[in-house]
């Protein structure tokens, strides 16, 4: 017995002494490189849509499912990775991942139809949904505490960086050469990276490990529970992105994939729950939510996701509906924002090892929260500036958000579950992506159609003020536009203009509506804040 343990303490020993053979920042450049090409495809086919849907024969609808199709891929995926890496090791299940999305890749630029499109899609969003994950386990490893958020810095500008450019890149291929061309540019990146990640990336001695244990064992893999997890995420995924094309719970459709994804992941929970007490390795390692600045890490970059997508979503749109920005206008006006994050990305990341992460992460959410507050000031005639300015103001915010979430996320954890750690925190922010991106769709639209309804009701015959302004543009449109409109003529006129402002100043109440609950939310996230464990030595996280 005491030699066992012995051998044991030795192995522990020895696991925790382990370092890297190369450069840590070789590693760290290598394994992004990857990450940055998945992120970016998550975004670049966006503006193309209309070209494939010409391209293929289909209606812009049916196009959609392109982008669909990958999210609901690498939903599934995301969670699962860490399990999978047992069995196959990190390095090789990364390498795997990344020749898959290069294949796909080229397998969906080649796509004569929609329907093998979609497929190719689902294909590359597999390979995709096991990169970010391995790459957050791999720095975790590959670098010291102390180190670890400078090493996230760089993961976090490449996720920030590629959604931003993803867009402009994606029209600008399109434009020039064919949608087909968004698709093939990942052939050389993943051709890089694999040569790079054999020559620069190896497992440690813990992964190393669990293969071997996991050989020993023979491979059994849980097929009830990928099922029911590929069913449940792959549900979830689809009723947020059809929810509000379909009138949500007015669709069969939608309920059908509501209960099937709230069944299914029930059955998952408990189904894992007892994998776990009969000691075998689950797909979901639901004991990370034991350990309460996990749980709260976990939260938190849920509502990152919720708030960065639904602010990516929410500021275009305003610009474009109200203000008559170009597509390329709006984006312009959001990506100074991105810049913002970008640059003091660095600076996130040598701080995190010098100050507390929990006072970073109460920053964060009061600049956000403050920044929020200030978005609804906005009016009808705000200027580029402005909107600009404000986006800055809250990327700033959101930058001390990011690095010290995930940094905490894997406090006390012991070394061999930062898989399962890297897995689940990228889900949340998945999750948190979709879910505020519906939420932010559903509530533009109900509001808009509430405030539409009261504004209606003070526009009587009978209210003076309407009757007056209803005079006031029917005399305009009869007189002073030089229009040879009959009275009964301008007066449609003048129903139809002040219409028209009825609709815009109700679209304006409700985005003031969304932000103002983006805010109350943001700031209800501070307290939260004292849940999570106090890292030890200033930041630095201990590995068990």
């Amino acid at each position: 017995m005491s030699t066992t343990t012995t051998m044991d303490a030795s192995i522990a020993a020895a696991e925790a002494a382990w370092k890297p053979r190369h450069n840590p920042w070789a590693v760290a450049l290598t394994v992004t490189l990857a990450t940055f090409m998945e992120v970016l495809d998550t975004s670049i086919a966006n503006v193309a849509l209309p070209h494939i849907a010409g391209g293929l024969g289909a209606s812009q609808d049916e196009a959609t499912w392109v982008l669909t199709s990958y999210l609901v891929s690498n939903a599934i995926i995301l969670p699962v990775s860490a399990y999978l890496t047992t069995f196959v090791g990190r390095k090789k299940f990364y390498m795997i991942c990344v020749l898959l999305f290069g294949l796909s890749s080229v397998l969906c630029g080649l796509a004569p139809s929609l329907p093998l499109l979609i497929l190719f899609r689902v294909l590359q969003g597999a390979g995709g949904g096991g990169l970010q994950p391995s790459e957050q386990a791999i720095l975790a490893d590959t670098f010291p505490p102390s180190k670890r958020g400078q090493a996230f810095a760089m993961y976090g500008m490449a996720v920030v960086a590629a959604p931003a450019i993803g867009p402009t890149l994606g029209g600008w291929i399109t434009d020039n050469y064919s949608w087909r061309w968004i698709f093939f540019i990942n052939i050389p990146v993943a051709l890089l990276s694999l040569y790079l990640t054999s020559r620069l990336v190896e497992d440690p001695p813990h992964i190393q490990r669990q293969v071997r244990e996991n050989k020993h064992h023979g491979i059994n893999l849980d097929f009830l529970g990928f099922g029911l997890l590929a069913l449940g995420f792959g549900s979830l995924e689809f009723v947020m992105d059809k929810g509000q094309e379909a009138d949500w719970f007015g669709s069969h459709l939608i309920v059908t994939f509501a209960i099937l994804c709230v069944v299914s992941l029930l059955t998952l929970i408990f189904y894992e729950i007892g994998q776990i007490r009969r000691g075998k390795k689950p797909i979901l390692d639901l004991t990370l939510f034991r350990n309460r600045t996990f749980a709260t890490s976990f939260g938190f970059m849920f509502a990152l996701g919720f708030i960065l997508f639904g602010t990516t979503v929410l500021i275009p749109l305003f610009v474009q509906d109200l203000l008559g920005y170009t597509a390329e206008q709006a984006g312009l006006v959001i990506s100074p924002g991105g810049l913002m994050i970008m640059a003091l990305m660095p600076l996130v990341g040598y701080l995190i090892s010098r100050v507390d992460p929990r006072y970073m992460i109460v920053y964060g959410f009061v600049i956000s929260s403050a920044a929020l507050a200030l978005m609804h000031t906005l009016d009808l005639q705000v200027s580029y500036g402005y909107v600009a300015l404000l986006r800055v103001f809250q990327a700033s915010g959101l930058a001390f958000l990011f690095i010290p979430i995930n940094t905490q996320a894997y406090n006390g954890v012991p070394r061999e579950k930062n898989n399962d750690v890297s897995g689940l925190i990228n889900l949340a922010r998945n999750i948190g992506g979709s879910m505020g991106a519906s939420f932010l769709v559903t509530m533009l639209a109900r509001r808009a159609q509430y405030h539409q309804d009261r504004i209606v009701m003070h526009m009587a015959a009978q209210n003076p003020n309407f009757a007056a302004s209803v005079g006031a543009l029917k005399s305009y449109f009869q007189h002073r536009a030089g229009l040879t409109a009959s009275s009964a003529q301008a007066k449609q006129m003048a129903y139809a203009s002040l219409y028209e402002q009825v609709l815009r100043q109700a679209q304006l109440l409700s985005y003031l509506d969304v932000i103002a609950i983006l805010a109350v939310a943001c700031s209800c996230l501070i307290p939260l804040c004292l849940l999570m464990k106090k890292p030890e030595a200033h930041g630095e996280i201990p590995v068990h």
